[in-house]
């Protein structure tokens, strides 16, 4: 009676089945998640500190500054500059975020 709980009912042969192929699906599916490398961005992606940032924004650089939290986060508190592009609304509203220069999500 090893592997059965104490009361429980018998496990079917089907039950045992179901199980050991949930079992080898979940681990199929753990070993292939790092198989397919990840497509490369369209356009560099950088990670940028709030003080380069601001040290970029005195030297003058222009950057399209997008507030990616939601409306009220924005209302708030925000980068001066920024406007109000929610995550996901970002997809629908692409087309108005800058395709040159920096571009800055946060």
């Amino acid at each position: 009676m090893a592997g059965r709980r104490c009361g429980a009912a018998p496990e079917s042969s089907e039950d045992e089945w179901m199980r050991r192929a949930l079992i080898v699906v979940v681990a199929a599916g753990v070993l292939l998640a790092g198989a397919a490398p990840a497509a490369p961005p369209e356009y560099p992606v950088t990670f940028i500190k709030v003080d380069e940032l601001r040290v970029l924004l005195d030297r003058g650089t222009k950057a399209d500054i997008i507030d990616v939290r939601n409306w009220d986060a924005y209302v708030d508190s925000h980068i001066h500059g920024a406007r109000s592009m929610p995550l996901r609304a970002v997809p629908d509203r692409a087309p108005e975020i800058s395709k040159t220069g920096l571009v800055v999500f946060y």
